[in-house]
């Protein structure tokens, strides 16, 4: 595999992404809906063998802050985080059976809401609204038809 076909193809599911996160939906389907920059970033960290993952977590992390309004910097370090923890099971992730995957989704989008949860606490305090806690559950849910569907789109 060629060195520009993984980027091609991250910049193809960034743009997917991207799509998929200002689709305009109620505010509860809003706060229930997985961050899509994660599920499909995850899986071109553990199928793409490439340097600088976290730097490009960084620039997609920004890019997602300045498009959805957010503050500076909370989505980038909330995307590095999961990312490094995702780094760390990848040889796992790979020959894990797809319920163990779900369980390695789950922890790193956890380690991602949690992030954005305690931005969330320092600047404005907690209004008592629980389905900030169920993203991670829909990201473990919808993985498999992610997986499916990229396994489908990959180069």
């Amino acid at each position: 595999m060629s060195v520009q076909r993984p980027y091609l193809f991250l910049l193809k599911i960034t743009f997917f992404s991207l799509i998929l996160s200002i689709l305009p939906l109620n505010e509860t389907l809003l706060d229930a809906s997985p961050f899509w920059m994660l599920l499909l970033f995850s899986y071109w960290l553990v199928h793409f063998p490439v340097r600088g993952s976290l730097f490009i977590a960084l620039i997609l992390g920004l890019i997602l802050d300045v498009l959805q309004g957010d503050m500076l910097g909370q989505n980038a370090l909330a995307l590095i985080l999961s990312s490094l923890f995702i780094n760390q099971v990848k040889q796992s992730f790979q020959v894990s059976n797809l319920s163990t995957q779900q369980v390695y989704i789950f922890l790193a989008s956890c380690i991602y809401a949690g992030f954005l949860l305690a931005i969330h606490l320092l600047l404005h305090g907690w209004n008592g609204n629980y389905y900030l806690l169920l993203p991670p559950l829909t990201r473990a849910l919808i993985w498999p038809v992610i997986r499916l569907f990229l396994s489908k789109c990959k180069p």
